[in-house]
């Protein structure tokens, strides 16, 4: 396989961290790009992906600060991963202004603003978007309500560049993990350490114990299935949502009395 260039925001922990890591191992030239530079720099260490810190919410930074740095190592994008997010946690009556658009810019800004930054190369490279979703993105958690909705306008976005550029080459898709274990996820496991006396393992077992595979996927399981859909393998997927959540989605919450 020819090297790509593969862009993967936030991608100094969690999901895209795992992704940095097994598409430089099959030997694509990686560049990852987040606002905290020192996991960023732990990752490349471990990768040899190289290290871009900037905030990818905006147009500015991107033409600005990230093209620029991109053009320093390479002409061409061939695999966009739109990996941040975050925040827009609450109920509606307890988010302010300012909760809101914080989620909104995590979550859905910053991969409106990658793709257009990102979209030119793309075109030129026939290559493909994947955008990092949720079960968030198919139904709603409780008391995340900037998260859920953002995440649901995320497949919305990328149906819209599936449908608006499919005839130039580009393929778009998006992923949408249940449970995994990230340093995000081990952050919500919290609440429930504390009120049941759990340890973290017994906090994911908890909240899979209505999962037909009865665990959390790891961040590397959900990049390999990154990797597929990003691969030629996968050559005639374009605007579909893969679920990577162990079987939950497809749970009848009204049958779980009888189990």
């Amino acid at each position: 396989m020819n090297s790509r260039t593969v862009i993967i925001t936030g991608g100094g922990t969690g999901i895209g961290a795992a992704c940095a890591q097994v598409f430089a191992e099959q030997g694509d030239n990686v560049l990852i790009v987040g606002r905290r530079p020192e996991p960023l720099q732990a990752v490349a260490a471990r990768t040899g992906a190289i290290a871009i810190v900037a905030d990818v919410s905006t147009g500015d930074s991107w033409n600005e600060t990230i093209l620029q740095q991109i053009k320093q190592h390479t002409d061409a994008i061939d695999v966009l991963i739109c990996n941040a997010g975050g925040m827009g946690l609450g109920r509606v009556e307890d988010m302010n202004d300012q909760q809101w658009h914080q989620g909104m810019k995590a979550n859905l800004d910053s991969a409106f603003a990658s793709v257009r930054g990102c979209l030119p190369s793309l075109i030129q490279r026939r290559g493909n978007v994947l955008f990092v979703g949720s079960l968030a993105s198919l139904a709603a958690g409780p008391e995340a309500c900037g998260y859920v909705t953002a995440k649901h306008a995320l497949i919305g976005l990328m149906r819209s560049v599936a449908r608006d550029y499919g005839r130039q080459g580009v393929r778009a898709n998006a992923i949408c993990p249940g449970w995994v274990r990230t340093p995000m996820a081990d952050e919500e496991m919290q609440p429930l350490m504390e009120q049941h006396q759990f340890t973290l393992d017994e906090a994911y077992q908890y909240v899979c114990r209505d999962v037909p595979l009865q665990r959390p996927a790891s961040a590397h399981e959900v990049a390999l299935a990154c990797r597929f859909l990003c691969s030629a393998d996968a050559s005639m997927i374009t605007g579909a949502a893969l679920v990577i959540d162990g079987g939950a989605a497809v749970v009848d919450l009204p049958t779980l009395a009888f189990t």
